[in-house]
């Protein structure tokens, strides 16, 4: 096998372990969407996080209520350019639960790993709950909300 293979071979076995337990089936097609965020963040590109919303979709980060894929757009384009340049994404499934069969919520657990560091430091664990809809036969974010794990 080639090294280029042999490398693709490998991210797909290291991608395939965020599926946490839902590997298959409609709940793993909806952690595709986060898993797809995480993606856009690892690369910090802000254009395919936000493309991953629907139009009138909403982040919260911190403080900061975006409440389009535009504010979205723009507050990470900014943030990887800024403080959060270089950081990666950890965002572990921990429950996912479809509530019709185009709208489904999930909660992860995680946060952000800062650059040059190997793991999220334990005081900045968070919850994130999202809200994803399927559009165009696609799971979209509408909302993805963020909660720091207190101790």
């Amino acid at each position: 096998m080639s090294s280029n293979a042999e490398a693709l071979v490998e991210g797909a076995k290291k991608w395939a372990s965020h599926y946490g337990p839902y590997p298959n089936g409609v709940e793993g097609a909806v952690v595709t969407a986060q898993l797809r965020v995480r993606a856009g963040w690892d690369a910090n590109d802000a254009d395919a996080i936000a493309d991953l919303f629907v139009d009138n979709g909403s982040m919260l980060v911190g403080d900061a209520q975006l409440s389009s894929r535009e504010e979205i757009r723009a507050y990470l384009a900014d943030a990887f350019a800024g403080g959060f340049q270089g950081t990666r994404l950890t965002d572990e499934p921990k429950e996912v639960r479809l509530l019709t069969d185009s709208v489904a919520i999930a909660v992860t657990e995680g946060g952000v790993v800062k650059k040059g560091q190997d793991g999220i430091e334990p005081e900045e664990l968070a919850r994130s709950l999202w809200v994803l809809v399927k559009k165009d036969g696609d799971w979209r974010v509408m909302s993805r909300q963020t909660s720091p794990v207190k101790s």
